[in-house]
């Protein structure tokens, strides 16, 4: 079995599980570890991911795979997670799922912005930058990051 069909077959077999729990899938990668791969399942949803929904998603997918070809007859370790806060914003689910964090992207006219995401919908994202408001349509924009605070202003006046 090819590598793309793979994880063809792996999409299409976890993606009821997660749509059943309210989660969507993200992405599905196999890495050789030793004698055995890791299979990561990177899953996420408008609402977050908790700890207990990844936990009961776990051992569905567990099973369904464990009633399967789909990862051959080699050892194989399962992990399901959410994307890391360095996956880049490339989908208008990732700009919506953002909103409220401080992001950085490139603009198609070769600048930079820098600004919290107000809001985000499927033609654009509206980003606060200096208490003023500005909407961009995703073509006007690069890849999103979001930008890691330690602590963000209303908690530095809070400590006061």
């Amino acid at each position: 079995m090819s590598a793309q069909a793979r994880h063809d077959r792996l999409a299409e077999l976890v993606e009821p599980v997660l749509a059943e729990a309210g989660l969507e899938l993200e992405a599905v990668e196999v890495t050789p570890a030793g004698k055995r791969r890791l299979l990561r399942i990177i899953v996420d949803s408008d609402e977050g991911v908790d700890l207990d929904s990844v936990g009961e998603v776990t051992q569905e997918i567990s099973a369904v795979l464990d009633g399967s070809d789909a990862m051959g007859k080699a050892a194989y370790t399962l992990e399901v997670t959410s994307p890391g806060v360095d996956r880049p914003l490339t989908q208008p689910r990732h700009w919506r799922r953002a909103r409220g964090r401080l992001v950085r992207a490139a603009t198609a006219d070769g600048g930079e912005v820098e600004g919290r995401v107000a809001d985000a919908d499927d033609s654009g994202v509206t980003l606060e930058i200096d208490g003023q408001n500005r909407s961009y349509g995703y073509s006007d924009l690069g890849r999103g990051k979001i930008q890691v605070e330690f602590r963000r202003g209303a908690d530095v006046d809070a400590a006061d």
